[in-house]
């Protein structure tokens, strides 16, 4: 967004330093002007902030077609860092090791604490950071996806802006036949934060799970889910404001177009189940 040039820098730094053949980078200035970039680096200015999945999919495009001059992106927040030198060959091994791996989700840990806040561990179980595991969804701000994941699935979801595009693309590239590993031993450090920040939070958060569910899941579980998270919503006892924009979002949600409906199988539901996540939480 164009508001931290040095946390920038000290990313693109780790990047750069990392082990084996060199990282090609593209920095997306999200309606933003960006600082001077390293050499070798490409920058893309964007006149207006297309939000979080649509300046991803500029990113995307900037490699080809669906990504397709390369094998694999990794797509890393501007605020973090990668604190390890071998987490780019980790990657390269774990692709070139399962043709079926699909996305990488890294852990995000806070730079001064070590803490990994529970929600970015994407998986109900999440009291263990430090196990990996296959899961169904991925961290947006840390993770590396193959590029075939896109020629088979589509990019993220533009409409979105902000919230939940992350299991939307899991969602179709499991649906799709790919797997997706979350890794504890690759690590982006990144200041602990809270998603409530953002005033927009609460709006987005509800309408975008609406239109998740109505994008991916089978008829009979899109009720079952949105009453589920409706049920959670509540329990969490929100403030009243935080409350009414939620249901504000909540109604958008069903009353705007959601994009293309691409319901998933009912064994990729049943896959789901087993790795511990059934679509109705």
């Amino acid at each position: 967004m164009g508001d931290r040039p040095a946390e920038l820098r000290a990313l693109l730094d780790s990047v750069a330093a990392q082990e084996g053949e060199p990282v090609e980078v593209v920095v997306v200035g999200n309606g933003a002007e960006l600082p001077p970039l390293p050499e070798g680096a490409r920058g893309v200015e964007l006149p207006e902030n297309l939000g979080i999945p649509g300046g991803r999919n500029v990113g995307i495009e900037s490699f080809g077609p669906a990504g397709s001059d390369v094998d694999v992106l990794l797509f890393l927040d501007d605020d973090g860092l990668l604190p390890d030198k071998e987490t780019v060959r980790l990657v390269r091994e774990a692709f070139a090791a399962d043709p079926g791996l699909g996305i990488i989700s890294f852990r995000i840990a806070d730079p001064d604490t070590g803490v990994t806040q529970r929600r970015h561990v994407p998986r109900l179980r999440a009291s263990d950071p430090m196990r990996s595991s296959r899961v169904t969804t991925f961290l947006g701000g840390a993770n590396a996806v193959r590029t075939a994941v896109f020629r088979d699935v589509g990019g993220l979801p533009e409409n979105f802006f902000y919230a939940h595009e992350e299991t939307d693309l899991a969602w179709r590239a499991l649906d799709a036949g790919w797997a997706i590993d979350y890794r504890a031993d690759l690590l982006l450090h990144h200041p602990a934060t809270a998603p409530s920040r953002h005033a927009m939070y609460h709006r987005m958060v509800a309408r975008n799970r609406v239109w998740l569910a109505r994008r991916n899941l089978p008829i009979p579980l899109v009720p079952l889910y949105l009453g589920v998270w409706l049920s959670l919503t509540l329990v969490r006892r929100p403030s009243w404001p935080a409350l009414r924009a939620w249901f504000g979002g909540f109604a958008e949600g069903w009353r705007t177009p959601c994009g293309q409906r691409r319901a998933m199988r009912w064994r990729t539901v049943w896959r789901l189940t087993r790795l511990g996540r059934p679509p109705v939480i």
